[in-house]
């Protein structure tokens, strides 16, 4: 299991020094990160037991999905123009139901409290822009439930995301983000907890 994910990790690690690949995640969080991240690329390796567990649940959900004919991690991307750059929005949908239409995105999560997660509809809505599908699912895995949200595709800019990305506008964008970064203790615009709660 280690080995797998690192080595999924690995593969990733030259593509995200490129500063003309945007992954669909970045368009949802601080948008510092994307820019820390083209710097400090290898910062992104980790092995925490949390992510193992969200691991283990893709990989039951991604067994259930073939049983199913369903189409497990599909990759998806659109090229976009700003100014004169041309940049690669990239990302990799959890599962595709082609026959009903439908883009499945799994979640895990420590509690159920607060789900769905703006961040989580946002990152499904931009699957749905990028696949054409109008209808999508938000299947959280928590240690209390497992519970299906359904998300119907909504109008969404990705050049106007993709600009305020790129001109790093949102820092952070939400107020837990830094605590789980790995990039807090170079990043200008960290936010310390306390800090945070007033």
């Amino acid at each position: 299991m280690y080995e797998k994910i690192v080595s999924e990790q690995l593969s990733k690690l030259e593509e995200a020094r490129s500063p003309y690949v945007i992954y669909v995640t970045d368009l949802v969080l601080c948008t510092h990160k994307f820019h820390m991240r083209k710097h400090y690329p290898e910062l992104t390796l980790t092995f925490e037991p949390v992510v193992a567990l969200g691991s283990i649940a893709h990989w039951g959900m991604e067994t259930l999905f073939k049983e199913k004919g369903i189409e497990v991690e599909v990759e998806v991307s659109r090229t976009i123009r700003l100014d004169d750059k041309v940049y690669t929005i990239k990302g990799r949908v959890d599962a595709i139901d082609r026959a009903g239409g439908v883009v499945i995105e799994v979640k895990t999560a420590r509690s159920s409290m607060g789900i769905p997660k703006e961040h989580h509809i946002k990152q499904l809505n931009i699957y749905l822009e990028l696949t054409g599908f109008e209808q999508g699912i938000l299947v959280y895995i928590t240690p209390d439930k497992v519970v299906e949200y359904s998300v119907t595709r909504k109008p969404i800019d990705l050049e106007l995301e993709a600009r305020g990305l790129v001109e790093d506008c949102y820092h952070p964008r939400y107020s837990w983000e830094c605590t789980y970064c790995v990039y807090r203790k170079l990043c200008p615009y960290y936010v310390p907890e306390q800090q945070r709660r007033t």
